[in-house]
């Protein structure tokens, strides 16, 4: 029983040591970004009511939530996604204002993933959401946020791929598909860029030929700036021809930015949030199968809580991003900052003194009083283990061992040396 008490529940995991410190100091470099951008920070609460998150809303469905009752009978869930939080307290808070409304936020999300995927059922999103700005400038500052954010983060090489939401909805809607069944099945075989599956889906189906082409085409349409000439080819659907219009303006101003190279195209991506309208775009870099960041424009959202506005946000899913910084030998290196005084009993007044005078110029100071039982090696070894860089052991009230922890060197000096800093 204790065993078991020791293991974490499955999609889970513990963060500590140099592992707690990178993901703490990532997250904060990427907030700095996001405030540099003007976004203001948001919390909102762990669980709420089932109807915010209902599939009617277009999030994820029912049976991967984590439900539970509260004593009036009211049914909760631990939020899946962050974005109906803010749509709902932007309803609320700022239902009058109608200039842009830039917000930030940094939380956990949890999704009852079937086991045999592998994925974190727990993970940390930092992302920002611009309400009331239609524009395609807001999408692509969102996207130019992206960037920055990730090239923060220490990473290189990564790319946008950047769809549109209506584009597929459009042709999905003048192809006449039944929008239970039908669609659901062929958004997953355009997904997972299955050719043949979508052959015979649409084969089976009563519809213009060249319907049946673009359809055909679409795990195909990804790629650069190209790839949006040779949709334009495929349609003379009117909403999706205006949707292919948007990323071209879209591109002229990333290019603006100077983020063009890190930017593809992906006529045929899909969202597992069906409450994208617009663009949606997905951030993937080596190491990782997962997107390191998603996003996209929910112009319709938000009015589900009782404000018409248009919206676009971003969120960068920080439990992948570190997976890939990792395996890409882009870790950030931390200095073993924390220094120890070690001191014996009848010291400790002149320690605690010692201690405060450091603390107060910024020093990060561990207090400890020695164990008669163990040697001045085991605490050395036990710094090592801690991360500890160096040991100030109070011996006598005038001399201080000075120890690094790092090489094993050992000087004395004298207390009145160290508090003025010789």
């Amino acid at each position: 029983m204790k065993d078991i008490l020791l293991h974490t529940p499955e999609g889970v995991r513990d963060i500590y040591n140099y592992e707690c410190a990178s993901k703490l100091s990532l997250q904060s470099k990427l907030h700095k970004v996001l405030k540099s951008y003007g976004y203001e920070d948001i919390q909102t609460p762990t669980f709420e009511f089932f109807d915010i998150f209902s599939e009617e809303r277009g999030t994820v469905p029912s049976k991967d939530m984590y439900k539970f009752v509260d004593r009036d009978g009211n049914t909760l869930v631990l939020r899946p996604d962050i974005t109906p939080s803010i749509a709902r307290c932007v309803a609320k808070y700022y239902k009058e204002e109608s200039l842009p409304i830039r917000l930030c936020y940094m939380g956990n999300t949890f999704v009852n993933n079937s086991s045999y995927q592998g994925k974190l059922k727990e993970v940390t999103q930092l992302g920002a959401e611009l309400m009331n700005d239609d524009c395609v400038e807001a999408d692509a500052e969102m996207i130019a946020l992206t960037i920055e954010c990730l090239l923060k983060s220490g990473l290189v090489e990564f790319q946008v791929e950047i769809g549109y939401a209506d584009f597929f909805r459009a042709i999905v809607e003048e192809a006449g598909f039944d929008q239970d069944f039908e669609v659901i099945k062929l958004r997953e075989l355009i997904q997972s860029k299955n050719r043949f599956g979508v052959e015979e889906l649409v084969k089976s189906k009563n519809i213009k030929n060249e319907l049946k082409e673009i359809f055909l085409k679409l795990p195909e349409l990804f790629g650069p700036i190209d790839v949006l000439s040779s949709a334009k080819e495929t349609t003379n659907n009117s909403r999706a021809i205006k949707a292919i219009q948007r990323l071209e303006d879209l591109y002229i101003i990333l290019k603006e930015y100077g983020y063009e190279k890190y930017i593809s195209f992906d006529l045929g991506m899909l969202s597992k949030y069906n409450y994208y309208t617009g663009i949606i775009f997905k951030a993937y870099t080596y190491g990782t199968g997962e997107a390191i960041a998603t996003g996209g424009r929910y112009d319709k959202l938000v009015a589900q809580y009782g404000k018409e506005t248009p919206a676009i946000g971003t969120a960068i899913v920080i439990d992948q991003l570190m997976f890939a910084l990792s395996r890409q030998n882009l870790n950030e290196q931390f200095p073993n900052e924390d220094t120890m005084i070690l001191y014996e009993r009848e010291y400790r007044e002149q320690a605690i003194s010692l201690a405060d005078h450091f603390r107060k110029d910024g020093l990060n100071i561990i207090l400890q009083m020695s164990n008669a039982q163990k040697s001045i090696e085991e605490y050395i070894q036990y710094s090592k283990r801690m991360n500890i860089g160096g040991i100030l052991y109070i011996r006598d009230r005038y001399e201080i061992q000075v120890i690094n922890t790092t090489t094993g060197d050992i000087q004395i000096a004298r207390t009145q040396d160290i508090l003025e800093g010789v």
